[in-house]
């Protein structure tokens, strides 16, 4: 997971601190030398390590901090900050044009992602209302046109070529069909070359210069560590890009770029890549990596993620069985569906406030597994047993068992479980003592985030 190597480090100096009453100048700076050298590790520049520290630590040893009721958690705040400010402060957005179409140039090297990216960039356009066209200007890569096509088709978005022409020609065409044909946000394809030479540099300048692209996103592999920051810098000095698209955030990556490139380049990340389907590309929102990194969760993009993908009439409908206590296995099923549209669960899971760096991938795959499990069980049972479970009996478990290539014990696990949570939910649906009814409060489902209201 991304991050997770800093973010446990960071955790660890951040409870020697917590573990004191009352810090001393000697213990933030004790602190801060394991901070630099947790950014180190994690492949941040040098000089934006050692200025981040710099910050922190004059911020840090104030008498207002130190002499603070809780200074740890001062500490940890001024930490957040800065890391937000690192990384932006802000969310960047597109620049749309006030004259269709917006023109989006897409650049960077060989195998950095930019041809899937264009795709998931030209699906979140299309989920926003929007009719982008997606254009072949990669001449040089064997099958980079058929990929493009390949992934145009896969999120419903027309793709441009005109063969092994000019790509300044193609681009120039492109921005007539357009026109024409009413796509308000046209993406350019670009090629890239395994190292930044002239050739590449000059055919971008020259697109750029027939075009006049409203945004020039610099596609860079999170990968690659320090050195995706000087990729950066030599195309923001040569083409001047307007931000960035870092991909494979997702992966065992040590997150150096994304906490150096801004600070190196002065240009945003706009978007980051967390996966490999299309639809796995998030908005780069400063604060809310900050927290993410330092443990604290990121419910704001769960919400968003629930609301992208939880049907709301669904949801509704469950939301007034859980009132009414009629939630059967039909609806867990359901739910875990729901759930499932929403991304792995390791990926859910630390977003949740304390579960950062917890979530191990053995951990993950193995609740992965076991919601497998669960799905086969819940299937292999008729809709007389989903409706009312009361009536498996021992011939009825070893079937479903057989079906779903588990075995008696499990399919009794998840009955009984099943059998808790309606208690559960009939105890907090019921009467108190004084005779009120008390406040119902459902286990965790979908439709909790699908109806919660904006932050």
């Amino acid at each position: 997971m991304a991050f997770e190597g800093l973010a446990e480090k960071l955790n660890q100096a951040f409870k020697k601190l917590r573990s004191k009453g009352k810090l001393s100048e000697n213990d933030v700076k004790e602190a801060m030398r394991e901070v630099r050298l947790a950014l180190l590790e994690a492949d941040v520049n040098y000089k934006v390590a050692k200025d981040f520290v710099k910050n922190i630590t004059e911020k840090a040893v104030g008498e207002e901090v130190l002499s603070s009721l809780t200074p740890a958690q001062q500490v940890i705040k001024i930490v957040r900050d800065e890391l937000t400010e690192l990384m932006g402060s802000t969310d960047s957005r597109i620049n749309f044009s006030s004259k269709i179409p917006t023109i989006i140039m897409m650049c960077g090297l060989q195998g950095s992602g930019k041809t899937t990216h264009s795709a998931k960039l030209a699906k979140m356009f299309r989920k926003q209302g929007k009719r982008p066209l997606l254009v072949a200007c990669d001449i040089y890569r064997p099958a980079a046109i058929e990929q493009l096509k390949v992934v145009g088709e896969q999120v419903n978005t027309p793709v441009f070529e005109m063969g092994t022409i000019s790509p300044v020609e193609i681009a120039k065409n492109a921005i007539k069909h357009a026109k024409d044909y009413g796509n308000d946000i046209v993406i350019l394809d670009t090629a890239g070359r395994l190292h930044i030479d002239e050739q590449l540099m000059q055919e971008l300048q020259d697109i750029k210069s027939e075009v006049h692209p409203n945004e020039i996103l610099l596609v860079i592999d999170s990968m690659t560590g320090q050195d995706a920051v000087n990729v950066a810098q030599t195309f923001n000095d040569t083409l001047g890009i307007d931000g960035v698209i870092l991909t494979k955030l997702d992966g065992d990556t040590r997150g150096g770029a994304a906490l150096s490139v801004r600070a190196v380049t002065g240009k945003p990340i706009k978007f980051v890549g967390m996966g490999e389907k299309l639809d796995d590309l998030e908005v780069f929102h400063p604060d809310r990596m900050a927290s993410r990194i330092l443990g604290m969760g990121d419910v704001l993009t769960l919400i968003e993620k629930a609301q992208d993908e939880v049907d709301e009439q669904k949801a509704m409908e469950v939301a007034k069985k859980l009132k009414e206590n009629s939630f059967d296995m039909e609806d867990l099923l359901e739910q875990i569906k729901q759930v499932r549209n929403m991304g792995p669960l390791g990926k859910i899971l630390e977003m949740f406030p304390g579960m950062s760096g917890k979530i191990t991938d053995e951990t993950a795959q193995a609740g992965e597994q076991e919601i497998k499990y669960l799905e086969a069980i819940i299937n292999s049972m008729t809709k007389a047993e989903r409706a009312n479970p009361d009536i498996i009996n021992p011939a009825r478990k070893r079937r479903i068992a057989a079906g779903s290539g588990t075995d008696v014990p499990r399919v009794n696990r998840v009955l009984k479980q099943y059998k808790q949570m309606k208690e559960m939910m009939k105890l907090l649906g019921g009467k108190g003592k004084n005779g009120k009814r008390r406040r119902r409060m459902p286990p965790f489902n979908p439709a909790m985030l699908k109806n919660m209201p904006p932050m």
